[in-house]
């Protein structure tokens, strides 16, 4: 199979849970269908190699709202447990509903969700430094206790309230790569490396070890995608275009950027760390090494892949 079509879609989390909705289950099942409706008409017209990559953000909130409240009659589910928790549900809500889809096309294809570790490294700084907030808002005086009873790091939240942070370490290996290359060759559509996949370190007998931090869902995808020998990384977020000198009165569009521009701006702070900085981040590093990251919304993806919509970073910022 020629895997210089291979295509990896990272969904945001917009593509399940809308912004002002309570990501109720029924609302994931609705807006997992209206976007597998798209992916759907756009793996029957090309039938190019495929693997789906998602982010957790809002179920990884509410798997950890339900340990805390469960705490006191079962024990609270560690990090990379939550995460391998939410790859397998939103795995299966993908694959039932792009199946679905398919099957109504006669274009029926086999679906697979790959549960999937990430190795990171055990002396990246960002151990040394945990920055990424998850979990509830508590006060100041239950964070000290959380703190002193479990050894979490915490932080205040913007005048909101006390919450835990943990690592976020740079991905560095796609443990399960075998398995999904055998499955692409195939012809199968894989979904992996949900919610960034799950984290592990490597310990000195070689034996592989979960560890609490998370990663972000994008770098990972890009990593994916250049194992893979993927030429193009799509990266659907909430807005139909990267933005320059974003919320300004000089806010402008970019159809096109080249790597060595889009780290300038990354660098200048254009893009903060907590909305499209990370995006940013995984499309220089794979159009530095791999061919073309696409930026773009639901509903534009097949006219993103065609150059008429969202944002195309490459090596050196050409079509």
């Amino acid at each position: 199979m020629n895997f210089d079509n291979g295509l990896v879609l990272a969904l945001g989390g917009n593509s399940i849970v809308r912004t002002g909705e309570k990501g109720t289950i029924t609302e994931q099942w609705t807006h997992t269908d209206e976007t597998m409706a798209e992916i759907a008409a756009l793996w029957e017209r090309h039938r190019w190699p495929l693997v789906i990559t998602h982010g957790n953000g809002p179920q990884m909130g509410r798997i950890l709202l339900r340990s805390e409240l469960a705490v006191k009659e079962v024990d609270p589910l560690p990090l990379d447990v939550c995460v391998a928790d939410s790859q397998a549900g939103m795995g299966y809500m993908i694959q039932q509903v792009l199946g679905n889809h398919l099957a109504r096309r006669g274009a029926g294809a086999v679906i697979v969700t790959v549960i999937t570790r990430v190795e990171v490294d055990a002396c990246d700084q960002a151990f040394g430094n945990p920055t990424k907030p998850i979990g509830l808002f508590y006060r100041a005086d239950e964070a000290r206790r959380l703190m002193s009873e479990r050894g979490w790091e915490m932080r205040e939240d913007a005048g909101r309230g006390w919450r835990r942070v943990v690592a976020s370490p740079v991905p560095r290996r796609i443990e399960e790569i075998g398995a999904i290359r055998h499955l692409v060759e195939r012809g199968d559509i894989v979904i992996a490396a949900g919610g960034g996949g799950i984290p592990v370190v490597r310990r000195p007998d070689g034996a592989l070890q979960g560890v609490g931090c998370v990663i972000d869902k994008d770098l990972a995808s890009a990593l994916l995608a250049q194992e893979m020998g993927f030429r193009r990384l799509v990266i659907i977020t909430g807005v139909p275009r990267v933005c320059i000198d974003w919320g300004k009165p000089t806010q402008r569009e970019v159809a096109r950027l080249s790597a060595a521009e889009a780290q300038r701006h990354l660098d200048s702070g254009q893009f903060p760390a907590g909305s499209m900085g990370p995006k940013i981040a995984a499309a220089i590093d794979f159009a530095s090494h791999s061919g073309t990251a696409i930026i773009t919304q639901p509903g534009d993806i097949e006219a993103a892949l065609a150059g008429k919509a969202g944002t195309w970073i490459t090596q050196e910022g050409a079509a």
